[in-house]
């Protein structure tokens, strides 16, 4: 209601034209209704036409008159109870009594009288003053009025009323005295043009032309007003160019050409009978009226419209506000004008008289003095003047294109300041005025080119020195903070723009969340016109235009920005529609948030240039009055319901929020100890931390649980053709970061007892399942087959039946299922996702660091600025955030080596059960069996690229390599157990040990894969021991005992734990499987002798069947000799040896 009202007065002027249309309709109709009305006369007897009678001047009361008692309506009768009607007040009568409207302006009165009234004294007598005795006592008084004007302040002075203040969406008006007379905006459009032209014209510049020419442009000129835009301006001011101009401006003032051919005529007329080049609107309008008669309008309507608006420029000019005895001369006048009857029958004489009349009268109102060399009569019609020149110079935008300012602006604006002599406009007065236009339009469209337009003409006005006094006697009115301000026109138009900013400002998130980059520019604006100001006693003052003087007034846009955004949030919360039945705490939280967020991203940045502290402000604001509904929340905790978690998250959102736009206030801000206020944290914290060590150890337990039943069930199936582990570790992982996504997502506070209690759940889940895929795994030692008893080489002639067996190994039943379950390609999917744990170990990491960062704010990130004195608390939460470093660290790399643990764990069972298990056959008990020759590496390779296609194919490639060279080495280690454990089929003679380097090549050469495969310097590396034991075969018998003499007295029964991967060339154990597998006599008749071992002739191997035993290769030996033990007496003990080995040679 309160924003129509504003409307309204800001559009007076408009909604009176449309009252006036609408009474001119109205009449029209009630005369020309012949039920109604019975006859209408004019002076020239009686009429049925309407068109040259002026409804505007008949009485309304007249015509109701008429219509009452039903006689004849006299138009000239009608007339004069008009005018006779205007020197009376406007009455409204009503059953509660009559009511009239004063003349005066209250608006324009001062302020009552401080001083106390006079005692009245009861007279005895009461007496009537004569009407002269009142009029000159009003006189007396308007001019001590004006005499105390001038001694005020010369920015204005104030009244104090209660007055509502400005709507922010609306520019407030200048302030300019009202129009008494109706002029619509229509007349002061052409009137502001005949203006223009008359510039022109007194400026003997010619406004006429040839009539086809005329017509031509005229044509035109519609059409190419767009184009216009893009035209080149001639840099030239010819008589072409001037009129082209000036049809434009025609154009854009919506001026018809008929009028416009009228007004150049009759201005054209007046300037050849006068001799001054600059006259004044006065004599400007007495002219006209004096020089255009009824021949010059296309009808008599048309003529007697336009002198009835010359005659309320005359009463405008004259008559306002100036109770005088001249007033009533030119009034009267003025009604001479105004009857057409009357002014018809005059004769050019008597008209001329009337004229100077005015003129005369008007001379002797009272006028400004002169400034400089310029006549100042501002106080002659000055509100008038100044709306005909603000409609001049909107003619600078384009009619077609709303805000769209035209090419030709510039040129424009030359010809407008033509008319600065007529209507009394200085270059300060330009440039407020102009800017006035610009901002107007600004409002208008929210094109923000206009406000940068605005803001350069601001600049020009600031730089004069003559600002406060600029339109001085140009008084404006202006109701500003429930004050109204009397003030010149200048300081007006700076005052009014600044009110509409503050407007905008005081809302700020409402006028420019949607639209951030209008909030700096009207910012800015509104700081560069802050020239006024009112002080403590509400009086007009110069504003500082210090720092602390802009910080001071941004302090209340703040506070009230701050305040008007949470009640519209508030008040919104009942009209907000909850289907999930949240509760309103929550929504107001969330929402108080985002006030806080566009403040610290949007609005803070900018208020930060004026007023370092915005963010203290605005956050301190919005803490309290949030704190208000929280308060008696938290107290009514009884129980941690779901509604109490989504209450206490959003609150701490918000305090999170608030702090960081507290804290933004301190960068910068050398004198942020002066804002330092005592501000406490919501106490969210004290009531959450129990709810979180509950939830963890609740979900701890559920988690262990949901494992188990996870890895019973899984089959160690690929998850996808291209996922290729485990189903349940990507089970395991999804409960693992859902419960750290729940942990984070709770928005609550949290301290390092909580991030331990969420780590410890974290390393036990995955600990949990490493244990069980490890714990599945079988002893490493039921891969290997049992090695046989060891026996001499024999020749035989003549096949003997073999009588001993080879001792088997019976593996019990779960080792033999475990074995059977555990294959090769589910071997592989173990690893891969090992792999895959691994890899998501970092990523988790990596994601609880980052929420952990969110969650708990850094030293800088706080509700105060660091000082000195919190040099301790600085070094306690630096250590803190130490510990939770060493936390983080410690738990993950621990998880990441127990990852690799196992990792290395499967690597090694899967390379050995692929040789020594699964290709046991193929290889173990069939390479070289039967002789060299018979069974070459050629015939195993194949088997080994089979099980490494397999491997291949089905592994991740981050484990590939290393599985593959597991692979190797257990081939090696096979080719190993195939020279030294092959049993009595096996025997190696001198020309075998070729072959056998070249099968040990050919396993190098397939594992290189010509460079595809393993490195050629890890492959040697691998195999140098194989080639030195293919060596020892290579040596002299002799050479070999006698390297075992000198390795006897390092033989002890520690010996017998050595295992495949601790063989060695200098160890007994080696050396006699090596004479074991010799193809010689002497080596045999050695170990008859010695051992007593027996010919490998009397033992049937059978690769198919496992033996039974896994140890005892040397205690079998040590029962056969008992000189295999010796003591431990130094140089005896090695003579003894070495001569039982001389006896046995």
């Amino acid at each position: 209601m309160k924003k129509k009202k504003s409307e309204m007065e800001e559009n007076s002027s408009m909604m009176l034209e449309h009252y006036r249309r609408d009474r001119q309709k109205l009449l029209e109709f009630i005369i020309s209704s012949s039920n109604l009305i019975k006859q209408v006369c004019t002076s020239s007897g009686p009429t049925l036409s309407l068109s040259d009678i002026n409804l505007d001047t008949l009485s309304a009361d007249y015509v109701i008159n008429c219509i009452n008692s039903g006689g004849v309506f006299d138009v000239a009768e009608a007339t004069d109870t008009y005018y006779h009607e205007l020197s009376y007040p406007t009455m409204i009568h009503s059953k509660l009594g009559s009511s009239f409207f004063t003349l005066s302006q209250s608006e324009l009165s001062r302020s009552p009288p401080k001083r106390r009234p006079p005692s009245a004294v009861p007279s005895e007598k009461t007496s009537v003053a004569p009407q002269s005795s009142i009029q000159a006592e009003q006189i007396s008084n308007h001019k001590i009025a004006l005499r105390k004007d001038e001694e005020v302040f010369k920015i204005g002075n104030v009244m104090t009323r209660p007055s509502k203040s400005a709507e922010s969406g609306v520019v407030a008006p200048l302030g300019l005295p009202h129009l008494q007379t109706g002029l619509s905006e229509d007349d002061l459009r052409e009137s502001a043009y005949g203006v223009l032209v008359a510039s022109l014209v007194f400026s003997r510049i010619e406004v006429l032309c040839e009539q086809d020419r005329k017509k031509e442009k005229s044509s035109k000129l519609l059409a190419g007003l767009k184009g216009k835009k893009n035209r080149d301006i001639l840099p030239a001011r010819s008589q072409d160019r001037n009129l082209e101009l000036l049809n434009t401006i025609r154009t854009q003032m919506e001026v018809s050409e008929a009028m416009d051919l009228c007004m150049r005529q009759s201005l054209t007329r007046c300037a050849s009978r006068t001799s001054c080049s600059q006259i004044d609107y006065l004599q400007l309008v007495l002219g006209l009226i004096k020089s255009t008669s009824r021949s010059s309008f296309p009808n008599e309507k048309s003529y007697v419209k336009w002198k009835n608006r010359q005659a309320n420029i005359l009463e405008e000019l004259c008559c306002l506000g100036h109770l005088t005895e001249e007033y009533a001369t030119i009034k009267h006048a003025i009604g001479k004008i105004r009857n057409a009857r009357e002014w018809d029958l005059m004769s050019p004489s008597e008209r001329t008289e009337v004229l100077h009349c005015i003129r005369d009268s008007a001379s002797k109102i009272p006028h400004m003095p002169e400034v400089g060399d310029e006549r100042c009569d501002y106080p002659i019609g000055y509100h008038l003047k100044v709306r005909l020149y603000e409609n001049l110079l909107s003619s600078v935008f384009d009619i077609l294109e709303e805000g769209q300012i035209l090419a030709e602006a510039n040129e424009i604006l030359m010809l407008v300041k033509m008319t600065w002599s007529i209507l009394g406009i200085t270059q300060i007065i330009h440039d407020a005025l102009y800017s006035w236009v610009l901002f107007k339009q600004f409002v208008q469209t929210e094109r923000e080119d206009l406000l940068e337009y605005t803001t350069i003409q601001m600049k020009n006005i600031l730089a004069d020195e003559s600002l406060y006094e600029g339109g001085e006697g140009l008084l404006c009115t202006i109701e500003w903070r429930e004050t109204v301000v009397r003030l010149n026109l200048v300081p007006a138009v700076l005052l009014s723009m600044h009110i509409w900013c503050n407007g905008k400002l005081q809302d700020y998130h409402r006028h420019f969340s949607q639209k951030p980059s209008k909030f700096k520019r009207i910012l800015t604006f509104a700081m560069a016109t802050a020239v006024l100001d009112l002080n403590e006693f509400g009086e007009l003052t110069k504003a500082d235009s210090s720092t602390k003087d802009a910080s001071r007034r941004l302090k209340m846009f703040v506070e009230s920005s701050a305040q008007a955004a949470y009640m519209l949030v508030l008040d919104g919360l009942d009209l907000k529609s909850n289907p999930g039945r949240v509760h309103p705490l929550t929504l107001l939280a969330n929402a108080v948030k985002l006030i806080a967020d566009a403040e610290l991203t949007v609005f803070c940045p900018v208020l930060h240039i004026w007023c370092p502290e915005a963010g203290m402000i605005s956050s301190t604001v919005l803490y309290q009055l949030f704190r208000e509904r929280l308060g008696p929340f938290i107290q009514g905790i009884s129980c941690l319901s779901q509604d109490v978690k989504l209450v206490l998250a959003a609150a701490h959102m918000l305090d999170r929020q608030l702090t960081q736009l507290y804290s933004f206030s301190y960068h910068g801000n050398s004198s942020h100890q002066l804002f330092k206020v005592d501000l406490d944290h919501y106490q969210i914290g004290d009531v959450s931390a129990s709810l979180i060590l509950d939830w963890s150890i609740s979900q701890h337990a559920y988690i262990l649980d949901w494992i188990g039943r996870a890895f019973d069930l899984e089959e160690w199936e690929p998850l996808s053709s291209l996922q290729k582990h485990a189903v349940s570790v990507v089970e395991v992982f999804r409960m693992i970061e859902e419960t750290v996504d729940q942990f984070f997502g709770l928005n609550l506070p949290v301290n390092i007892t909580h991030l331990q209690a969420l780590l410890s759940l974290i390393i036990h889940s995955l600990d949990s399942y490493l244990t069980k895929m490890v714990g599945q795994l079988v002893e490493k030692s039921h891969l290997y087959p049992q090695a046989p008893s060891l026996t001499r080489y024999e020749e035989t002639l003549v096949p003997i039946p073999r009588k001993k067996m080879v001792e088997l190994k019976i593996l019990d039943d779960n080792s033999s299922n475990a074995l059977n379950q555990l294959t090769l390609s589910k071997l592989c999917i173990r690893l891969n996702t090992l792999q895959y744990i691994k890899s998501q170990i970092g990523i988790l990491e990596d994601g609880m660091r980052k929420s952990w960062g969110l969650v708990r704010p850094s030293v800088k990130r706080r509700w105060f600025n660091i000082v000195e004195e919190e040099a301790p608390e600085i070094l306690e939460r630096t250590m803190s955030e130490e510990s939770i470093d060493e936390l983080f660290a410690t738990t993950f790399d621990g998880i990441r080596n127990s990852t690799t643990d196992a990792i290395a764990k499967h690597i090694d069972f899967t390379g050995t059960k692929a040789v020594f298990w699964d290709l046991r056959e193929n290889f173990l008990y069939q390479l070289y069996r039967g002789g060299v020759d018979k069974a070459r590496m050629d015939t195993v390779l194949p088997n080994v690229d089979s099980v490494l296609n397999q491997i291949c194919g089905s592994i991740d490639d981050a484990v590939r390599d290393p599985l593959v060279l597991s692979i190797f080495h257990a081939s090696l280690e096979g080719h190993l157990w195939v020279l030294l454990d092959g049993g009595p089929s096996r025997a190696f003679s001198d020309s075998d040990i070729a072959l056998m380097e070249d099968d040990l090549r050919a396993l190098k050469d397939f594992f290189v894969a010509d460079g595809e495969g393993l490195p050629r310097s890890t492959v040697e590396r691998e195999a140098k021991f194989s080639h030195q034991v293919l060596s020892l075969f290579s040596l002299q018998t002799s050479h070999i005992i006698q390297m075992l003499m000198t390795a006897s007295e390092h033989i002890s029964r520690r010996v017998q734990s050595r295992g495949h991967s601790h063989r060695s060339l200098d160890d007994a154990n080696t050396l006699i499987r090596i004479l074991c597998h010799k193809m010689d006599m002497e080596a045999s008749k050695f170990l008859k002798k010695q051992y007593r071992l027996p010919p490998s002739s009397e033992y049937d191997e059978n690769p198919k069947n496992e033996s039974t035993s896994s140890s005892a290769i040397i205690s079998d030996l040590l029962k056969r000799s008992a000189s295999f033990r010796f003591p431990d007496t130094g140089h005896s003990s090695i003579k003894s040896l070495k001569k039982k080995f001389q006896e046995a040679w």
